[in-house]
């Protein structure tokens, strides 16, 4: 089992002298892969090391050995939960929380703001303009969720999962573009940063696509027709196309299925019971970049991708993504179970911090520069990346539940091969042959 409150000190010590892992190799006269093992938890600094550590950080050698803490340290994860109207939100709420309390959760719910005003009298047919009705929600919902964040800090529960029922990318579906680059600009926001301020977004497909039965107007903020309900729902994907952790939750299944499908969904990126990764991997010819860039469901983003430093069995890659000079930054742990599965734990990155991990990148990788495109078709999530030593073909990858899931790709990608399998398309080895120079 690893030693995650160990290798966490060490790397806090080692961060706090401003000592990259060769400085503090070189002290103590040992490889700087044994102290990438030791801050990954993986092996034990034996305690001699252990001595000349705590002389170093001028820390007692009895707090290095026990490292007792006063309190775990808390895991906040913030989700949304979207979805067209009649789509079954209000009853995910309560599958969820009868759910993942019982996984140790404190769930926390932030409340639907466009509801809460229409309910209380604001409503965007009666304010002057659509847009200040939108412009008003949008800093209700920044405010409150700053403020639900705060309070959740204060909770003595260690895991704590925040359920944002809407988040503020949903204001963009009811808005034309102009209008909303506008919103964004006058607040000195930046979507992108925005968007992928949440850990996941998951949306629930409207009743009025693939089950019209069940349609109704028993919620008193909503007054959409069938016909408008079906639209809306299609702008509110558009509107979140583009997050690095999206999934759709249809109605090819009945509701209580679909209930467990989004759990399924979020236990996944929660981690639980283990954080796996199942993804599929094509081969694809070049597509059409003009074509996909005129797709309501397409969206793309720049990103540069670094591996560092690791053991033999682990990948570790930090990441930069985003577009228009707006980007936020990624740590990506990688363990692989199967060709198919593999073990990821993810985490959030400031500017500053992912400029600090460059100093461990690997030398023997080169570094990665792709554009994605990220590409919602038939309830699915695909990202085609397109990398600029390639002319005439792309890959497009797909993350799945279930490694049975069926896979329905678009009708203009062209597939060549599946790469699943296939260990020379794997990113790690891309960029291995990135540095020797060689043709991919």
């Amino acid at each position: 089992m690893r030693d995650y409150k160990l290798g966490d000190k060490l790397y806090e010590l080692r961060k706090n002298k401003n000592l990259t892992q060769e400085d503090l190799a070189l002290l103590l006269d040992v490889s700087d892969k044994a102290v990438s093992k030791w801050e990954n938890g993986t092996s034990h600094p034996t305690i001699i090391n252990l001595k000349k550590i705590s002389e170093i950080f001028d820390i007692s050698l009895d707090e290095l050995i026990t490292l007792e803490e006063d309190k775990p340290k808390q895991k906040i994860t913030k989700i949304v939960l979207t979805g067209g109207p009649c789509a079954g939100k209000t009853t995910a709420m309560n599958w969820i929380q009868n759910f993942f309390q019982k996984q140790g959760y404190k769930i926390i719910f932030v409340p639907e703001t466009a509801t809460e005003l229409i309910t209380s009298g604001i409503t965007p047919w009666e304010t002057k303009t659509s847009c200040d009705f939108e412009s008003v929600l949008f800093d209700i919902q920044l405010a409150k969720e700053k403020f639900y964040e705060e309070g959740i800090k204060k909770l003595p529960n260690e895991k704590v999962l925040m359920v944002c029922d809407r988040g503020l990318l949903d204001n963009k579906a009811y808005m034309t573009k102009r209008d909303f680059d506008y919103l964004l600009k006058s607040k000195k926001l930046s979507e992108v940063k925005i968007r992928d301020s949440y850990d996941a977004v998951f949306h629930l497909v409207s009743a009025s696509k693939g089950a019209k039965k069940y349609y109704n107007l028993d919620n008193a903020a909503r007054t959409e027709t069938i016909e408008e309900a079906a639209k809306l729902d299609d702008s509110l994907i558009a509107s979140w196309t583009g997050h690095p952790h999206f999934r759709i939750i249809d109605n090819s299944t009945d509701f209580e299925t679909k209930m467990k499908r989004l759990l399924k969904e979020i236990s996944n990126v929660l981690g639980e019971p283990e954080p796996y990764e199942i993804e599929r991997k094509f081969l694809i010819d070049m597509p059409d970049l003009n074509y996909l860039e005129n797709l309501p469901t397409c969206e793309k983003v720049q990103i540069v991708q670094t591996y560092l430093k690791s053991d033999d069995n682990e990948e570790v890659r930090i990441r930069q993504r985003g577009s228009k000079n707006s980007f936020t930054y990624s740590k990506t742990r990688k363990i692989a179970i199967s060709n198919l599965k593999r073990i990821e734990v993810e985490e959030r990155l400031t500017e500053e911090e992912y400029i600090n991990e460059l100093l461990n990148a690997d030398p023997e990788r080169g570094q990665i520069i792709k554009t994605r495109y990220c590409l919602v078709y038939n309830s699915q999530y695909f990202e085609i990346d397109i990398y600029p030593f390639w002319k005439d073909k792309a890959i497009v990858e797909i993350e799945l539940s279930n490694e049975k899931d069926k896979i329905d790709l678009p009708p203009f990608i062209n597939v060549i091969d599946e790469v699943t399998d296939d260990f020379k398309y794997r990113n790690s080895e891309i960029a291995k042959q990135i540095k020797k120079g060689l043709e991919i």
